[in-house]
């Protein structure tokens, strides 16, 4: 049988939510991965910074631009042993400058999706998947990189019928 992994990359704290800032205990990218736990049966695996960013949004978006010029790769906390068991990854992960957070490039290094479909999540307050699905399948040559499903990060808990369409339209639903 087929297995699924949802990997997602999401950040609480205080967020920028289609104007004003506001604090969230749960991340909007984590609130979309865990509606979808609820519809597929999945493992799941947090891409977690072992530094990480501001919890102060402001800040954190200076972080994060630094690190994008940078090019740089975040430790983090940890990966997977394998994901030689999965033939369908579910990236999920909010738009940081057009693209996604550094930390989800050190996670898609650190494996070969060669033959694995990866269906990409990517949270916004309005920019869209930015250039990540193409950066996705830059950085795994062999993927099946399938086309992207853009949430609005304020509308993450409503997404439920959004969710549905595109896990359905995959074949995972």
């Amino acid at each position: 049988m087929a297995r699924t992994l949802i990997a997602f990359f999401s950040r609480a704290d205080e967020n920028y939510f289609g104007g004003a800032m506001r604090y969230v205990k749960v991340g909007n990218t984590e609130t979309a991965c865990n509606i979808m736990k609820e519809l597929i049966p999945a493992d799941s695996f947090k891409i977690e910074m072992k530094t990480p960013y501001s919890p102060v949004y402001m800040t954190c978006i200076d972080e994060a631009k630094k690190d994008l010029r940078a090019q740089a790769r975040p430790e983090l906390v940890s990966l997977p042993q394998s994901l030689d068991g999965y033939d369908t990854v579910v990236l999920a992960y909010p738009n940081y400058w057009g693209t996604m957070p550094m930390a989800v490039f050190t996670f898609l290094e650190a494996f070969d999706f060669s033959g694995k479909t990866i269906l990409p999540l990517c949270t916004n307050e309005g920019s869209g998947m930015g250039s990540s699905e193409r950066d996705i399948k830059k950085t795994c040559p062999g993927a099946a990189v399938k086309p992207g499903l853009p949430v609005i990060g304020s509308d993450a808990a409503s997404c439920r019928p959004r969710l549905e369409q595109w896990l359905r339209a995959n074949g995972l639903l």
